[in-house]
């Protein structure tokens, strides 16, 4: 009966021993199983910032008055340079006048006569005074006036427009100004303006229509050109440092 009793008791320590090498082979998988998961940061919730495009606000006296945001068709669009270049070509070239116009002797007045006869005279040959050879005579390869005709459609002018505004936007050169359309006729304001804004060079300044109190109250500032918003175009943007814009002129973009 003793051995009996021996025999189980050691069958039952070699189960309990065998139950905990399992359970200890277990726990060795699962920590394993574990290490090898990646580790997961905690998340951390952070303010959302306003996106888009975004332009400083001034008032008349060149105090920020705080941001506007610039809408992304018009002021975000990726930069054309080929479309530019070939904007700026148009322009300049409609904008030269070739009024230069020199004639040829076949439209100088006068010479119709043969000065002498061809032979025995002993003077050179010659067949009128107006040749180019003979003072007061025809020009020859001089200006002749020419009329340029090239031209841009419609849909590649409004998109180097928006071009020219994306680059100046880009280039952090585009200022808001409010309560502009309603100044006197008076130039201090405007000059005060620009100088708190360090816009004293060539400077494109648009509104959003005619204003003549505008149009007096700049006059005569020689580095400030005034344009409405249907009036411009994209070399008058890029030719320009400095580009203010009325917050009504604004408007009707983002409308």
């Amino acid at each position: 009966m003793a051995d009996k009793v021996r025999v189980s008791q050691v069958s039952k320590a070699s189960k309990v021993t065998k139950e905990k090498s399992i359970v200890t082979s277990k726990s060795l998988r699962a920590d394993a199983k574990q290490s090898q998961r990646p580790i997961t940061k905690p998340v951390v919730k952070t303010e959302t910032k306003p996106t888009g495009l975004t332009a400083k606000v001034f008032d008349m006296s060149g105090k920020s008055v705080g941001t506007v945001v610039l809408p992304k068709e018009i002021f975000g669009q990726t930069t054309n340079k080929q479309l530019l270049a070939t904007a700026i070509r148009v322009y300049k070239t409609k904008s030269i006048k070739n009024t230069a116009h020199t004639k040829t002797r076949g439209e100088v007045r006068g010479g119709g006569k043969k000065p002498w006869r061809q032979k025995g005279t002993g003077n050179a040959r010659a067949g009128s005074i107006r040749s180019p050879l003979w003072v007061g005579g025809g020009t020859t390869f001089g200006p002749r006036y020419r009329e340029a005709k090239l031209t841009l459609p419609q849909k590649m002018r409004r998109k180097a427009l928006i071009h020219a505004l994306s680059q100046k936007a880009k280039d952090g050169d585009i200022n808001i100004i409010s309560n502009l359309e309603k100044i006197s006729t008076k130039t201090k304001p405007v000059a005060n303006l620009l100088k708190k804004l360090n816009a004293q060079k060539n400077t494109l300044l648009i509104i959003s229509s005619k204003n003549d109190n505008v149009k007096l109250a700049t006059r005569n500032i020689q580095s400030l050109t005034v344009e409405p918003v249907s009036n411009i175009n994209a070399y008058q943007v890029l030719q320009n440092n400095n580009l203010l814009i009325s917050k009504e002129a604004l408007g009707k973009w983002i409308s």
